[in-house]
């Protein structure tokens, strides 16, 4: 049986090390790469990031990316988001007012308080609230925590393929999204220890789809 390729996405949005070396721990092997062709050929493809979505869409259309995520999606093979993955795969984002890729109907916008107690970005440890039951997700429960760290959040226009919420402040904002064969997440997987570790180790199994 030929092994299965998996790929994460390089478009200079930082941490892609540390997703492979995560990757490593639960058993997957993904190599890393920013040619378009590659990304479309493979089985699964990891598409993470930190950064401004501003420069990191320009660099994606520069670099034929957008099209080559695009269709991968179409081909139903497993796609899975993080953090800056997850806000570039809606449809707007109101850093730099820029279009994104359109996977997800919604848009990212951005933190604003008037309690200057809450801090922007959003960074440290924070719960997940479980809305609904997916594959990705049978290790996890509500309340558990994982690390955030973005400026933007996730407003989802179906909340059907909102998948996990997170309360920061008086927002409550989309933390785990997935629509067909795409799952994503607003906090790092990668810096999330163990807990972070035993959800990603669920995409090694994970067909797409929620069912």
């Amino acid at each position: 049986m030929a092994r299965l390729v998996v790929t994460i996405v390089d478009y200079d949005a930082g941490n892609l090390k540390s997703v492979q070396r995560a990757c490593q721990k639960v058993g997957i092997s993904a190599a890393i790469s920013g040619d378009p062709e590659t990304i479309v050929n493979s089985d699964k493809v990891i598409f993470p990031g930190v950064g401004s979505a501003e420069s990191a869409v320009g660099t994606l259309q520069a670099r034929g990316l957008d099209e080559a995520l695009k269709e991968f999606y179409q081909s139903g093979k497993p796609l899975l988001g993080i953090c800056l993955g997850l806000q570039i795969a809606l449809e707007h984002t109101e850093e730099g007012d820029k279009d994104c890729l359109g996977l997800v109907a919604g848009a990212c916008e951005r933190f604003e308080f008037s309690d200057r107690s809450f801090k922007v970005p959003h960074i440290g440890w924070n719960e997940v609230d479980i809305r609904q039951n997916h594959p990705m997700l049978k290790n996890i429960e509500s309340g558990d925590e994982f690390y955030f760290v973005h400026s933007y959040y996730a407003r989802l226009e179906v909340q059907g393929e909102v998948f996990g919420n997170t309360q920061y402040g008086n927002i409550r904002f989309s933390s785990i999204i997935g629509k067909d064969n795409f799952f994503a997440t607003q906090f790092h997987l990668e810096k999330s220890g163990e807990i972070g570790l035993r959800l990603l180790s669920e995409f090694a199994g994970w067909a797409g789809g929620a069912c």
